[in-house]
């Protein structure tokens, strides 16, 4: 009898031994495979079972959680959604995650390791942190008068502190509220089929993942680049500018919508926006200047991001004579999204020195400690501060005396550009209206604020679209909430 107990215990280790074996070998071994197998709900259900951190602007919250009481317990809430929906972007039990809701998960959700003082103990226990608090670089009535200034139109702002690369406001119109995407219900697969099939395209971010033709915003750039390669030396003097003129190589003439633009000088060219002038200027820089003065500025930049990425604007560098003059006043290939023209008007503002735009100023826990914190990138030099100093003085003359009017401030010295920029086939859709500009308080020791416009209007007349009359006033808007007048 004794026999046979032994042979059962030893029976009964060897079961326990195997049962420990194939135990390690499904928790540790194959772990990796169960967690990442599409059946396996428990990584979701464990993610929404706790609120998700917070996006600050202005040290108040504009996103929230709320307890639905489902499996997937907390649903992403949002306020002033539209308003701020080109910087949260969403968090959706069902699409996913976009913009700092994505870049920023890991805080936000609290599976970053940097949120415990004990990550060593988390990852060994499987134990999840409360969801940290991203706070971002917005001013919160800049943000507000830019959404305000575009309305009911199709456009973006983005505006940044030239200094710092601080993103001040980044605003997409039309837009859409993220709160109809959070949950996974029959009500947001309605919702996101209809986002999706609106020919408006309310979730396309236009401030950093759209570009446009610049149009006569492009020639700050195409006049940084002939005064820094000395292709202009008197801002004054006239210049050897034919009107119409006749693209190199081809029978095409360039005219323009301002009168006086036979052999302008620069600084005239520049205030009334003369096509012909900056065309032949550009041609008269060259292809190399004129190139390396745009990838200066940010254009051709492909991994550019603030977080998140931002497409790339564009500066074709195989274009011929012909090409390149219409490049120098925006058209051709030339394209831009509203964040690169507003650094270029911050590299002008900030003596010819572009510093990276950033968006988050840093991330915290639930308490409030600090995390991680960011600031200013280390700046390039895009100009000489001596050309900056001409550009400032070129961009405030169009403001004081030129198409740019809309845009002047009380109590405060503004430097503008505007721009209308022809696109579609045979230049037949209705022109865009730009306007990018900078502007300094008259107590300030430098410029605040740097903005760019950009507006579509589809029901607009084509003949009364204008980057002075369309764009500057909401410029202004912007650039005043900042400075504070």
């Amino acid at each position: 009898m004794t026999k046979h107990i032994h042979h059962a215990a030893a029976f009964c280790v060897l079961l326990l031994a195997a049962l420990l074996v194939n135990a390690a070998r499904v928790q540790v071994v194959q772990s990796r495979s169960f967690d990442g197998n599409p059946a396996n709900r428990r990584p979701e259900i464990a993610r929404y079972q706790q609120p998700r951190g917070n996006i600050l602007v202005g040290g108040e919250p504009v996103t929230g959680s709320w307890d639905s009481g489902e499996q997937l317990r907390y649903e992403r809430s949002y306020r002033y959604g539209p308003l701020y929906a080109p910087v949260t972007g969403f968090s959706s039990q069902r699409y996913g995650t976009t913009l700092l809701e994505h870049t920023e998960d890991a805080v936000l959700s609290g599976t970053d390791p940097m949120l415990s003082p004990l990550p060593l103990w988390n990852h060994v226990a499987r134990a999840r942190n409360a969801g940290g608090d991203v706070v971002t670089t917005l001013n919160r009535d800049a943000q507000q008068a830019a959404f305000r200034g575009l309305g009911a139109r199709k456009g973006a702002v983005a505006a940044i502190e030239p200094a710092t690369g601080r993103v001040l406001a980044l605003v997409s119109t039309p837009s859409y509220d993220p709160s109809e995407l959070s949950g996974n219900g029959e009500a947001v697969t309605s919702a996101w089929a209809r986002l999706g099939d609106d020919p408006e395209k309310p979730m396309l971010n236009r401030a950093v993942g759209q570009t446009y033709p610049p149009g006569s915003t492009f020639k700050v750039v195409t006049a940084a680049a002939a005064l820094d390669a000395g292709a202009v030396r008197d801002l004054d003097r006239r210049t050897r500018s034919p009107d119409p003129y006749t693209l190199p190589g081809t029978r095409t003439r360039l005219t323009n919508e301002s009168d006086g633009c036979r052999d302008a000088s620069v600084r005239i060219a520049f205030e009334w926006s003369c096509n012909t002038v900056f065309a032949k200027l550009g041609v008269d820089t060259g292809a190399e200047h004129m190139l390396a003065t745009a990838q200066a500025f940010g254009f051709n930049d492909r991994h550019a991001r603030i977080p998140f990425p931002v497409a790339p604007s564009t500066f074709d560098p195989g274009a011929d004579r012909a090409q390149l003059a219409l490049s120098s006043i925006g058209q051709f290939n030339t394209r831009a999204t509203p964040l690169q023209m507003a650094m270029v008007a911050a590299a002008v503002a900030n003596g010819g020195q572009l510093r990276p735009p950033y968006l988050v100023e840093r991330t915290t826990r639930r308490g409030g400690e600090t995390v991680a914190a960011y600031g200013p990138r280390p700046p390039r030099l895009v100009m000489r501060p001596s050309t900056a100093a001409r550009m400032r003085e070129l961009m405030t003359d169009v403001v004081r005396e030129g198409t740019g009017g809309n845009a002047a401030i009380r109590g405060a010295t503004v430097g503008g550009k505007t721009g209308t920029a022809q696109h579609g086939v045979g230049n037949s859709g209705v022109p865009y209206a730009w306007f990018v500009s900078w502007a300094q308080a008259d107590d300030d020791l430098e410029p605040k604020v740097a903005v760019a416009v950009v507006v579509e209007d589809a029901s607009a007349d084509r003949g009364h679209i204008s980057g002075g009359g369309d764009a500057a006033p909401i410029a202004k808007a912007v650039m005043s909430a900042v400075l504070g007048l």
